[in-house]
């Protein structure tokens, strides 16, 4: 079983292609996320969980998804983190998860997309954007042989600096630049909910017409990227920045 988590689309899209790729089920994790109802989950297959990359680790609240579901079935574990550029020391938290949660951890390949952090970030055109996808489809077909084959993934090398960055930045880096404050709406908003509904973490209300940020947020750029009348601003590190969306994955 794939299970997945994403904010734009970049992680939903790689899931789908490894679920075209093993012939295997596909699950959204976002409305239990959402929802906060751990799910029940059984798989004779392996164990396939597909996120984006928060601050070089997985994002905290799937992990606590993860944590709190109940996977039963098939022990062995394959993780696939989407990036902008690299995913520091992930691999040591992800192990120490699939300790707790009896998996064998078979490794994690760090899948390079498109970058969609807007709120500190520059976001690709277009046209670089898909060759970045097309060119992300290579770590996802040798994961998805070596999952096939029930062999390991290669085990990653990591230096101090990935270390670091997965370890004590990340906690300082969700307590600093992690917050909602600076979202807001501009006057092209029509009050379509659509940013409210995509809130995994159920942080926006529309109100009067216009959505409110409240404080919990993980920065998935869910909101802001997927406005369709891009009336949603992070202060002024957004202003002029495309808004990304990875589209749909297409079985070729």
């Amino acid at each position: 079983m794939i299970i997945y988590y994403s904010g734009t689309g970049n992680s939903r899209y790689c899931a789908e292609y490894l679920g075209s790729t093993l012939d295997d089920e596909v699950v959204d994790a976002f409305k239990y996320m959402r929802s906060g109802i751990a799910p029940d989950f059984f798989s004779d297959e392996p164990w396939v969980f597909v996120s984006p990359t928060y601050c070089w680790r997985l994002p905290h609240i799937f992990e606590k998804f993860i944590r709190t579901a109940s996977l039963r079935g098939e022990r062995d574990a394959y993780f696939f983190l989407t990036c902008g550029s690299d995913i520091g020391n992930a691999g040591k938290y992800l192990e120490k998860l699939c300790r707790e949660k009896d998996f064998r951890f078979k490794g994690v390949i760090p899948v390079v997309m498109p970058e969609n952090y807007i709120a500190m970030f520059d976001v690709p055109q277009k046209e670089v954007a898909e060759k970045i996808v097309r060119i992300a489809k290579r770590p996802l077909r040798k994961g998805a042989n070596l999952i096939h084959s029930i062999r390991a993934f290669e085990p990653m090398k990591v230096n101090l600096l990935d270390k670091i960055k997965s370890g004590p930045l990340n906690p300082i880096f969700y307590k600093l630049f992690v917050k909602a404050k600076p979202f807001y709406a501009t006057e092209a908003c029509i009050g379509c909910k659509k940013c409210e509904k995509s809130c995994v973490m159920n942080n926006i209300t529309v109100k009067d017409g216009k959505p409110i940020w409240g404080d919990q947020c993980t920065h998935c750029m869910a909101c802001i990227c997927g406005c369709p009348k891009e009336a949603i601003e992070y202060g002024r590190k957004s202003k002029g920045k495309p808004r990304y969306q990875c589209k749909k994955f297409e079985a070729e």
